[in-house]
């Protein structure tokens, strides 16, 4: 690579043309580190795994093969736009692999959540290690580690999500072209390779997805009306000129039920609460307060569009004392 550290005189990037000179350095160096060998990247569809993978695709084309594993907790549209985007428009080498019923089935009663987590980060490793495994040539792992995680790690902030967990046996040479770049710069960068906004504006999304936005025991029911109140109530975000102002906005399904009533008869269904948020660290959020006018209208769509929700709620509660997720 170029830089291992990032320069102390280095410009922030903020401009085209700056992004411009970023991406024509990185794809030189990619191209000299990984020659006519082939990487593997684990492809999310998050920000920093896109660029990382458009980055790729420019530098070394087919010698990139991306896997895209769907744990059945992404949000709506998701692994279709991954798909759509890498596969159809950039060509890429792209292995999709479905394993909704797989993480589904392990998690089945569990209601822990550290538990859960765990079994959602180590099902997902077994999962990429296997498709690996079905691979001949690969020397390269490239990954979406940005500036921010070296430093939490050196700080001993949070551990640094590089190889750590993944199979001894999987002796690859690491790939990290946005390393020495903030989450903001690396943004510029993916505007500069044509992906598109919704996935380079996309919110901050937790690694076990939906899972921990449906507490308890996850059912797929249950996590089916979380990827429905979710899509709607980004979809009117975006409507009113919510979409990029607002630092995070989600829904949360818990696993209780109350009575409410639908066509003169009783029903027993959840509740669904909507939390949005601001910040700029994340060790303190502040809440954003919809308009009348807006919580109206998500609670009428919401409990008209989704199965098994009576009731919305809205989270007002500021960081401290909540947390941003619930699990």
């Amino acid at each position: 690579m170029v830089n291992d550290r990032r320069p102390d005189d280095m410009v922030r990037i903020t401009t085209p043309e700056l992004a411009d000179a970023f991406i024509e350095e990185q794809i030189s160096a990619l191209r000299e580190q990984i020659g006519n060998k082939k990487v593997l990247l684990a492809l999310s569809g998050g920000v920093d795994s896109s660029v990382v993978a458009a980055l790729l695709i420019k530098a070394v084309g087919q010698q990139l093969v991306c896997v895209h594993v769907n744990h059945g907790l992404l949000r709506k549209g998701e692994p279709e736009q991954v798909i759509e985007v890498f596969k159809n428009q950039m060509k890429a080498n792209l292995i999709y692999v479905d394993a909704t019923d797989r993480f589904l089935d392990k998690l089945a009663g569990v209601t822990d959540p550290e538990t859960k987590r765990k079994i959602i980060g180590g099902e997902f490793i077994d999962v990429f290690a296997e498709e690996a495994g079905k691979l001949d040539g690969i020397e390269f792992l490239a990954q979406g580690t940005i500036w921010p995680d070296i430093l939490e790690s050196e700080a001993g902030i949070k551990a640094h999500h590089n190889a750590g967990g993944l199979p001894e046996d999987m002796k690859f040479e690491l790939v990290e072209p946005v390393k020495i770049l903030f989450k903001d710069e690396v943004r510029v960068v993916g505007e500069r390779l044509g992906l598109p906004a919704n996935m380079v504006y996309r919110q901050p999304f937790p690694g076990p997805g939906l899972g921990v936005r449906c507490p308890g025991a996850i059912t797929r029911d249950r996590l089916e009306a979380v990827r429905e109140s979710d899509a709607i109530l980004r979809e009117e975000f975006a409507k009113n000129g919510l979409e990029g102002k607002v630092w995070q906005y989600f829904t949360v399904v818990p696993d209780f039920k109350s009575t409410g009533v639908k066509d003169g008869k009783r029903t027993f269904d959840w509740p669904c609460i909507i939390r949005a948020i601001n910040t700029t660290d994340v060790m303190e959020v502040t809440v954003e307060h919809l308009s009348d006018e807006l919580i109206d209208h998500l609670v009428q769509r919401i409990i008209t569009e989704v199965p098994g929700i009576n009731r919305v709620l809205i989270d007002y509660t500021p960081k401290p004392p909540a947390t941003v997720e619930y699990e």
